[in-house]
Formats: structure tokens, sequence, C-alpha cells
């Protein structure tokens, strides 16, 4: 007999590895002996009262094995298929857009303008060591997209959207740990995410597609108003139809569109800054009490109102560390990330404002992208080093005389937030913090907590429009989060899935 049983467990007992198969036969009714096998469905933990629990759904085979699934991807072998698509960027937009397309028998050539995930790694040291930018190889460009050197987070809302199991399927198929099919908010870590996406360009390259790095698209072929190819700086041309799948980090490709009369539109943002704490005072804050070794490091989630504008954190980290996340030099912009175990000491994420498109003057497409990128050069302070201010001093509108510690690599300068943000964020920012000190009984606003600058890169501040075959124009496709559709690595995986699928169909 299979059955579908929901449980509680306190962390105790779920890490001993025996209790869960106690408590589970006692919900079926069952002498232990009877249960064969059991898969957990979903893990979520509830921290809202004093005893804290974990709530598992599971399914339970009872005198019986679990039913085997057949792993069947679908991939079919593209090596000598006459259908071939170009797909520009190896975020998982375009990851994910070039398996699919192999699923549906199109040979994908991808083309990223950065180095693959391993010296990738390499360009990250340096910056972060040296202070030394490579503007087509960082934190945001190269393969896996911004998402690969923030955490691997893989909480979405995006049911809608599409087939949201068969994304973390390929995940764990490509070497990432079976919990994320489970976990209510999975993530893969820093340290793992590196080699699932060589994982996934080993199987695009085994079934016969192409991967090229330190491939910068400069241009589009067009022919007869049709799409029909990709020009390079070094003067190569693709041809094929297009899937753009660039991240919103790409400003040189809002301007290729532009030349050609793509349209384009501006969009609502949210900027902000990165906050930084200890991790034990986010544990205290959630958990009311020391995390104890049974607890995972704590998360939180905070959000509020200030004169009908939204407030938020966004890209929470605990146990992580901060990172430079500039894409061009003279320009200021910092990350946050997470090993898989996320055990470090300090916890951090980004706060931000909600940006309105009609806060900023002008009707150009381009006007929140360069109104963000002007907050970017005013926050730039020579090698990197990052403007911060204690959050506690932000408040009260004084200058920080000491700072504590953080974990940003290229070190830290006081610098009131208000010479770089405008007064509308910063504004919003001390209500927004008065409030969460206020919901915490003081903790958020620590004296050891830090704000540090500044957070611009939170999505796409630029629509490219497309039509209801996801196209931007005859034979060229829009994808990710650049595209201004997407955000977060399944979103913009799923949009890739979407728009090969319309692809393969259309063309």
């Amino acid at each position: 007999m299979i059955k579908c049983v929901t449980v509680s467990i306190s962390p105790k007992e779920l890490s001993d590895g025996i209790s869960l198969v106690r408590i589970l036969s006692k919900e079926c009714g069952i002498n232990v002996s009877r249960l064969k096998e059991y898969k957990i469905e979903k893990k979520s933990l509830d921290a809202r009262r004093s005893e804290i629990k974990f709530h598992i759904s599971a399914t339970v085979a009872i005198d019986e094995k679990l039913p085997k699934k057949e792993k069947t991807n679908g991939y079919k072998s593209v090596h000598s298929s006459k259908r071939v698509a170009i797909v520009v960027g190896a975020g998982p937009a375009g990851l994910f857009a070039s398996l699919e397309l192999i699923k549906k028998g199109v040979k994908p050539i991808l083309l990223e303008r950065g180095e693959d995930v391993h010296s990738r790694k390499k360009n990250c040291a340096t910056l972060s060591t040296r202070g030394i930018l490579n503007e087509e190889s960082n934190y945001s460009f190269g393969e896996g997209g911004a998402g690969a050197y923030s955490d691997g987070k893989l909480y979405t809302r995006s049911n809608k959207r599409g087939n949201i199991k068969e994304i973390l399927d390929t995940f764990v198929e490509c070497g990432a740990p079976e919990e994320i099919l489970y976990e209510a908010h999975p993530h893969i870590g820093t340290d793992r995410l590196p080699t699932v996406i060589e994982n996934i360009r080993k199987t695009i390259l085994s079934n016969g597609g192409e991967v090229h790095f330190k491939t910068h698209v400069s241009d589009l072929l067009i022919k007869k108003e049709r799409i029909i190819g990709v020009k390079t700086e070094d003067g190569r041309e693709f041809l094929g139809p297009v899937i753009l799948a660039t991240g919103h980090s790409a400003k040189d490709v809002y301007y290729m569109l532009e030349r050609h009369g793509i349209e384009l539109n501006a969009k609502d943002s949210a900027i902000g800054v990165r906050v930084e704490h200890p991790q034990w005072i986010i544990d205290k804050m959630q958990y009311k009490k020391e995390r104890g070794e049974y607890l995972p490091p704590s998360t939180y989630s905070l959000v509020t109102q200030v004169e009908n504008r939204g407030v938020f954190s966004f890209c929470m980290c605990p146990g992580g560390s901060l990172v430079p996340a500039a894409t061009e030099c003279n320009h200021q912009v910092v990350n946050g990330m997470s090993p898989y175990k996320r055990n470090g000491r300090y916890a951090n994420s980004a706060i931000v404002v909600q940006l309105r498109k009609e806060d900023v003057e002008g009707n150009s497409p381009f006007k929140m992208l360069d109104y963000i990128s002007e907050i970017e050069r005013k926050a730039y302070l020579d090698g990197f080093v990052a403007p911060s201010q204690r959050i506690i001093d932000f408040v009260k509108n004084k200058e920080s005389s000491t700072l504590p510690f953080t974990t940003y690599p290229r070190g830290i300068e006081s610098v009131k937030t208000e010479l770089y943000l405008p007064q509308l964020i910063t504004s919003s920012l001390r209500s927004a913090f008065i409030d969460f000190g206020r919901r915490t009984n003081s903790l958020f606003l620590d004296s050891e907590a830090i704000m540090v600058g500044c957070e611009t890169r939170t999505s796409s501040p630029i629509k490219i429009e497309r039509d209801e075959h996801l196209r931007a124009r005859e034979g060229l496709y829009v994808a990710g989060e650049g595209s201004g559709w997407a955000g977060g690595i399944v979103s913009a995986a799923l949009d890739g899935v979407k728009c090969a699928r319309e692809l393969s169909d259309v063309e």
C-alpha cells in the first residue's frame, strides 16, 4: 500500500534519521517493520511557536517498495541536425533553452561573453582580492549567470510559468542535492553550483550542441526585417534563429536592440543596500533563542509599506558573505552569496525600495537604466571599496565614526548613505528600518548591523517587448531576466524553456 501522510517532528528528532520512520509509522497506524520505504515530498520549518517543528509531507510504502520511475530526460542527438538555433547567454535561461532545444531536435549554438564557470571563479577572485575587474567575466557575466555566485537560490512563485519540478529535476540530474526537490526554500550553494552548471554544459555538448566562451555578441544579422543570426566582436557570424538570454546587466545589448528598432520600455525596479548582521542575531530574531546544533541558520523575509512604496528584503543569504558585483569600472555594486551549508558567521540580505518608472523623469526606455547607473557611479570608491554605515547611525541620521566587521572583501569606508542614494530611497529605508527594529525587538537595529552600498541589480530596468510567440521580431526570441519577463534562477530557466519550445514550433 502507498500512502501520503503529513507529520510534525522536532529538529532533534529529524537529525537522528530514525525518529522520522517511527513517527511516519505511527501516523499510518502500522508497526515500524511494515514501513519499507518513504520519500519526502515537502519539508518546511515552522518557528512561529516556542516549540519549533519541521512539517514533513511524505509518500510511504507499506509492505512493499515505492514504485520506481524511469528517468527519461528526452534528449536527442543533434550532432547532425540541420535545425540550428543561436542562444546568446549561458545563464539559466540560456542553459535551459539549450537543453530544451535538444529535446526538440534543434542544435543549440550557445554563445557566452564570459568564461566557463571555473575560469570565471578566478576572475571573481581577482576582483575580490586585488580590485581588478574583468568587464567580460565577473560575478554577473560568465557561464551560469549572476546566480552562479549568489547562493543558487531556487525559490520561486512562478507556478504559472511552467513545470518547476522539471527544472529542479534537471538540477538534481546534474549534481544538485536531492533536497531541493522538497525543501520549502531550496538552494544549491555557491560552492556546489559551479559543478552543476558544468554538468549542464557537458549534457549540451554530449548531445551535439555547441558552447562558445569569450564570444561577445555585438550585433544582429538581419535580412528583410527578419533576424537570421548574430555577429560577434571578433567578426564571426553564427546563422540561425536567435534566443537572446542575456542578463539585465548587459547594457550594450539594450543599445544594440534599440539601434535595430526593437521596442524597449522602462520598467519598475527596486534599489537599496545590502545589510549584514552576525548570524546569531538573525537566529535570535527568528527562533527567539540561540540556534543550537539541530536548527539550520535562520533566514528572514521582511516587508513593509512606506507612503505606499514597498520596502522589502531580497536575496537573503544566511551564513554567507558579500561580494563586489560590478560589471563596469568606476561603478559600485554589491551582492551576497552563501555556501551549501550556510555555515558562515554572518548573514546578509538586500533591503530595497520600490522604484517606479514614474519616479524618474523622461520618456526614454533607458531612463531607469541611466538613473541606476548614476547611483552606482556615485557609490564608487577606488578599488571597489564599499561605502558603509551602521544601521543604527543611519536611522539616527549621523555618520558612523567606526564600522563593525564585514565580510565584504574589498574593504569598507564610512560614508553617509545619502551621498549616493536619492532621498526618496533613503527616507523609505530609514522608516522601514525603524519598523523592522520594532518588529524584531530592536535586533535588526543592533549596533553590529551594517549597511553596505549599493544593491541595484535586483531586476531588469528595461523590458524588451515580445509577441505571443515570445519574439521581439521575426527570428528573435527574448528570454530570462534581461528580457524583463523573468526574475530569479528558476523563473529565468522556465522562460528559456518556453522560448525554446516556441522557436522549435514556429521556425
